[in-house]
């Protein structure tokens, strides 16, 4: 297929930028990734309609990705068309104790815009490179508090076209989970509720939050964040670090040294390194504690 006539023909049509065969390393916060058939990076909610119903009348798949960062795009790439909500969909307002933001809009610029209104809530979310859409739909969370506690509605369209809104009767929220996940759907706006609090003490959590997470976390090499759910009753990091795989490496992927559910790209992982320390982690801590680890990470693509 000729993808950078596509490529040319969808952009003619928005205001955003379509790339063919884009590198996705270039798009994931742990540099791995082969090449998207179409890298779709919509300015606005009718960019995205427009590239849906490009990719239906085309007979593409679509894969919907935000910031990267919670994301193993596999050697192979991404086959279709690949659309990235991101700064270009990242407006916010603030009414009274509701943030309402659209999906490209990252946790921690949101976390900052409510600290300096006074309204409390998204303290926990200052170190987290997600998107609000992202973080909605695998209900991303740190130090016990989550972002799905916060949700009163979203907006979204489906793959095929249709506009839908959902309140928070609507919706339910797991750990790292929702029932948004695994439908065919993109998150374009959602409205949070916080609480009014002195900036003061909002700013202090979120500058103890962030310390916290410089002292524990692999912050300065390529990773996915947390690879792993936490078992009920059990911390992922210290089943694998009991199992003797700390410092652990398949190529260049490593289990971090300084926390063992993260893996960090040394310099030149490929997904396939990855994706491999992946499935022996998870054998080894099930064969010594009888737990399967779920990934919290989402794999995509094609094996290279």
């Amino acid at each position: 297929m000729n993808w950078q006539g596509l490529a040319q023909k969808l952009e003619s049509r928005i205001e955003g930028r379509v790339l063919a065969q884009a590198p996705m390393k270039n798009y994931t916060t742990w540099r791995v990734g082969g090449p998207a058939d179409l890298l779709v990076i919509p300015r606005s909610k009718s960019d995205v309609r427009e590239a849906l119903g490009f990719a239906r009348n085309h007979c593409l798949p679509v894969t919907v990705i935000g910031n990267g960062s919670n994301l193993l795009v596999l050697d192979g790439g991404i086959r279709g068309l690949a659309l990235k909500i991101g700064n270009g969909l990242n407006s916010l307002w603030i009414k009274g104790d509701y943030l309402m933001a659209e999906a490209g809009a990252l946790l921690p610029a949101l976390a900052r815009q409510a600290a300096k209104a006074g309204l409390s809530g998204m303290e926990f979310a200052v170190g987290i490179p997600a998107t609000l859409g992202g973080a909605v739909v695998m209900n991303a969370g740190a130090f016990g508090e989550d972002i799905g506690s916060l949700v009163r509605e979203i907006e979204a369209i489906r793959i095929d076209g249709t506009e839908i809104k959902w309140r928070r009767e609507e919706l339910s929220f797991g750990y790292r989970s929702s029932n948004l996940q695994g439908r065919e759907l993109v998150v374009l706006k959602a409205k949070l509720q916080l609480v009014p609090a002195p900036k003061e003490e909002i700013n202090a959590r979120m500058e103890s939050n962030i310390t916290s997470r410089r002292m524990t976390q692999p912050l300065e090499l390529p990773t996915a964040g947390s690879v792993f759910r936490n078992p009920p009753g059990h911390h992922a990091g210290k089943l694998i670090e009991a199992v003797g795989l700390k410092g652990y490496c398949v190529g260049d992927a490593q289990v971090s040294m300084k926390h063992a559910n993260f893996i960090i790209n040394r310099g030149n992982a490929t997904g396939r390194d990855i994706r491999a320390l992946i499935e022996l982690i998870q054998q080894r801590v099930f064969q010594e504690w009888g737990i399967f680890l779920v990934p919290e990470v989402m794999i995509v693509g094609e094996e290279g």
